[in-house]
C-alpha cells in the first residue's frame, strides 16, 4: 500500500509515477519487526495481553525527577503565562519563551550529559500537557523543538560529535523546527522538490518549506532535501541540521491559522545555502527513515495535548453543567446533556490509559511501538476534537461565544470556543486521519504482504508467485485455524479483572473481535487482492477497529494498576467499564460497515463532481475566496520578500 496525496504538479517538480511514489515510502518504512507489538498481534488475531499487562510503570528516580520538574513547570504556568494575551496578540511573549528556557523546558526530552532534563516520555508528556491546558501555543512550540526537532533526530541517528556540538545549545538557548512539507508536496514525499547539491565540503541547498513550526523563530532547522544522485554519492532524501541564520535562508511568511494563534509557523526559502556535510544527519538518502522514525515516538506529544483537553473539557462540563438550570434542575441531570457528560468523562480516561501506556512502553524500549504510537495520534485528535464539539454544545451559546466576550459582559471567560479551533489541526498535524489510516493499515497487513505479496504484485514474475503461493499457503495453513477460536470464548479468562465491576467481559470481548477482525482481513486480501491499496474505506475502518480495540485494552490495564495500587481504583473500573461499553456499540457498527456501506456510489458519485456533471448543484451562490492560484509558486531562487525571521535572545 503506499501513501498517495493528489494534487496539481508544478513543472518544477520531479515527476513520480504511482509505482516509484510507492517505492520511496515503502523504503522509509521500518523493514523488520525485531520486538514485539502489541497492537501487531492485535491486528493479527492475537490478543497478547502479556505485553502490556502488568501496565508499566516509570522508575522511582525518574518518576520523583519528573514529579519535581511539573511542580516548577506548574507555578509556572500559574504565574507568568497569560493565555487571553496569546490568544489576543497572536504570539507568545518573548519574556514567556526565555521563562521556559531558564527552567530548562526545552531540553526536556534532551540527555542530562548535554545540559537537558533527561526526562522520560512519560513526564515529558506530562508536562506538554501541562503546558498545553495554560496554552496550546506553547505546548506546540515545546512539542516541535524536542518531538520533531533537531534534538530526536540526532538522538537517534546523529554522530556522538553532532550531539555534543548541537544539544546543549538546543536544551537551553536555541530553538529548533522541523522543514519537510512544501507547498506542493505534504504525504507524497516522493515528489519533495527542495535539493542539497554536493559542493566539496558542503550541500548547497535549495528549494521553500511550508508550514514551519518553529521556524519563524528557530535557530537550529532540521530540513529534508533531496541529494542527486552521482560518483560518490548514493543520493536521496537526505536530513540536515541548519543553522537559520545562514546567508540565503529567508524566512518569508508568518502563518495565521484559525487556532493555535500563537504558534510562529511560517514560510522558509533556501537559496544556495551551504550547509557542512559534517551536519548531514545519517547517510544520504536516509532522511524519510529518519523522519519516520521520530515520529514513532514524537506522535506521542500530540496525544498529550488531546489528554489535556479532555480533563479540562471534563472539568468544565462539571462545573458549568451542575450551575445552569433548565426545566427545575442542572442541566447534567437531563439525559440528553448527561450522556455527554458521561462520554467525556470515560473517554478521557481511556485517552490517558493509551497515551501513558504508549509513553511507558517508549520508555521501557522493549516493544516496538510504531502501530501503538500511530493508533494513540489518530484515536486521541478524533475523540478530543469531538469532546470538545460536545462541550461546546454543553455550553450552548455561551459555548460559541468567545471568552474575551464572555468577560466583557461580566460571565466567566470560558475558552470552549478556541479549544474547538485549537484542536482542528491535531486531525491533520503529522499525518492526517486519511494519512494515518493508511500507514497504519499498511503495518498491520504487513505479515500478510511478507508472504503473499508477490501473489498479488502484476510486476512479479510467474516463478515469484509460485514461491510466493508456497509462502502464503505454510503461513495460512498455521495462522487461521488459530482464527476460530480463543480465550475470548471462555467466562473464566481474565478473571483477574473483576472486582466488584468486571472488566474481564470486556477483554474476552477484545480477544473475540481481535480475531474477527484479523479474518476480515484475510477475507478482503482474498477478494480484492492487488486491489486492496484503492479500498480506503475499508481499511480505514478496520484500523478504526483495531484503535477502538487498543484503548479498550489500555483502559482495563489501567484500571487495574490504578486498583492495585490503591489510587481511586473503584471509580477507574467504573470508568473503564463505561468506556468500554460506548466502545463496543462504535465498533460493532464499524464491523458492520466494513461490508455494508456506500464505498462504490461515492466513488460514482465523485467521478460526476470532477467531470462537471453536478455544478448546476453549486448555483445560488458566490465565492468570497478571490483569485489566485491553488498552490503558491515554489520555483527556488534568490526571495523576493523581507526576511521575518524573529530570533528570540
Amino acid at each position: 500500500m503506499t501513501l498517495m496525496s493528489a494534487s496539481t504538479t508544478p513543472s518544477s517538480r520531479p515527476a513520480v509515477t504511482e509505482r516509484e511514489a510507492r517505492e520511496v515510502a515503502e523504503a522509509a518504512r521500518e523493514q523488520h519487526w525485531r520486538k514485539p507489538s502489541f497492537a501487531k498481534e492485535l491486528f493479527l488475531g492475537r490478543f497478547r495481553l502479556d505485553l502490556i499487562h502488568p501496565h508499566p510503570v516509570p522508575e522511582d528516580e525518574a518518576a520523583e525527577r519528573g514529579e519535581e520538574f511539573l511542580a516548577k513547570l506548574r507555578d509556572f504556568v500559574e504565574t507568568k503565562v497569560d493565555p487571553a494575551l496569546i490568544e489576543r496578540e497572536a504570539r507568545i511573549p518573548d519574556e514567556v519563551i526565555d521563562g521556559l528556557k531558564e527552567l530548562g523546558a526545552f531540553g526536556m526530552k534532551i540527555a542530562t550529559k548535554y545540559g537537558g532534563l533527561g526526562l522520560t516520555q512519560v513526564y515529558y508528556n506530562k508536562a506538554l500537557a501541562l503546558a498545553g491546558s495554560a496554552s496550546p501555543a506553547i505546548g506546540v512550540l515545546l512539542s516541535a523543538h524536542q518531538s520533531i526537532g533537531v534534538p530526536q533526530p540526532l538522538k537517534l541517528f546523529g554522530t556522538e560529535e553532532q550531539r555534543e556540538r548541537f544539544l546543549p545549545r538546543c536544551a537551553r538557548t536555541d530553538i529548533s523546527a522541523f522543514l519537510l512539507t512544501e507547498p506542493d508536496v505534504g504525504s507524497d514525499p516522493a515528489r519533495l522538490a527542495t535539493t542539497a547539491v554536493p559542493d566539496g565540503d558542503d550541500y548547497v541547498l535549495d528549494g521553500v518549506k511550508l508550514w514551519t513550526t518553529n521556524g519563524v523563530v528557530a535557530d537550529l532547522l532540521v530540513v529534508m532535501a533531496r541529494v542527486p544522485k552521482s560518483e560518490g554519492h548514493r543520493g536521496g532524501i537526505t536530513a540536515f541540521v541548519v543553522e537559520t541564520n545562514s546567508p540565503g535562508v529567508t524566512v518569508e511568511n508568518r502563518n495565521a491559522f484559525m487556532g493555535l494563534r500563537g504558534i510562529e509557523n511560517g514560510v522558509t526559502r533556501f537559496h544556495q545555502v551551504r550547509v557542512p556535510a559534517a551536519n548531514r544527519v545519517g547517510e544520504e538518502g536516509q532522511g524519510l527513515k529518519i523522519a519516520l522514525t521520530t515520529l514513532n515516538t514524537g506522535r506521542l506529544s500530540l496525544p498529550a495535548s488531546c489528554v489535556a483537553a479532555g480533563k479540562w473539557c471534563l472539568k468544565i462540563a462539571r462545573e458549568w453543567s451542575a450551575a445552569r438550570e433548565q426545566w427545575g434542575k442542572p442541566v447534567a441531570h437531563h439525559e440528553a446533556v448527561g450522556s455527554k457528560i458521561s462520554f467525556i468523562a470515560a473517554t478521557t480516561f481511556a485517552l490517558e490509559a493509551v497515551t501513558d501506556l504508549a509513553s511507558q512502553m517508549a520508555d521501557e524500549n522493549r516493544n516496538d511501538i510504531r502501530i501503538e504510537g500511530a493508533l494513540a495520534k489518530l484515536y486521541a485528535s478524533e475523540m478530543a476534537w469531538t469532546m470538545a464539539d460536545e462541550l461546546v454544545q454543553i455550553r450552548g451559546g455561551r459555548g460559541f461565544e468567545t471568552a474575551e466576550s464572555l468577560r466583557a459582559r461580566g460571565e466567566r471567560g470560558v475558552p470552549a470556543e478556541q479549544l474547538l479551533r485549537d484542536l482542528r489541526i491535531n486531525r491533520i498535524f503529522e499525518g492526517s486521519t486519511e494519512i494515518m489510516h493508511l500507514l497504519i493499515a499498511r503495518e498491520a497487513v504487513d505479515a500478510h504482504l511478507s508472504v503473499a505479496g508477490d501473489l498479488i504484485d502484476p510486476e512479479k514474475s510467474l516463478g515469484d508467485k509460485a514461491k510466493a503461493g508456497a509462502n502464503a499457503g505454510a503461513f495460512y495453513a498455521k495462522w487461521l485455524p488459530k482464527l476460530v477460536a480463543g480465550p475470548g470464548q471462555l467466562p473464566t479468562s481474565y478473571a483477574a479483572f473483576k472486582h466488584g465491576v468486571d472488566l474481564s467481559g470486556h477483554l474476552r470481548y477484545v480477544e473475540r473481535a481481535s480475531r474477527k477482525l484479523a479474518r476480515s482481513t484475510f477475507y478482503a486480501m482474498s477478494r480484492w487482492q492487488g486491489r486492496m491499496e484503492s479500498k480506503q474505506g475499508f481499511l480505514g475502518r478496520i484500523v478504526d477497529i483495531g484503535a477502538e480495540l487498543f484503548a479498550m485494552s489500555a483502559a482495563c490495564v489501567r484500571a487495574e494498576m490504578l486498583r492495585s495500587q490503591g489510587d481511586h481504583g473503584r471509580e477507574a473500573y467504573q470508568l473503564a467499564d463505561v468506556f468500554c461499553r460506548q466502545a463496543r456499540i462504535r465498533i460493532e457498527e464499524l464491523f458492520t460497515r466494513l461490508w455494508t456501506n456506500t464505498d462504490d456510489l461515492d466513488r460514482k458519485v465523485v467521478e460526476g463532481v470532477l467531470s462537471g456533471t453536478y455544478t448546476w448543484l453549486e448555483r445560488g451562490v458566490v465565492d468570497p475566496s478571490g483569485d489566485g492560484p491553488w498552490i503558491a509558486d515554489a520555483t527556488p531562487g534568490p526571495s523576493a520578500k523581507d526576511n521575518v525571521h524573529r530570533p528570540i535572545r
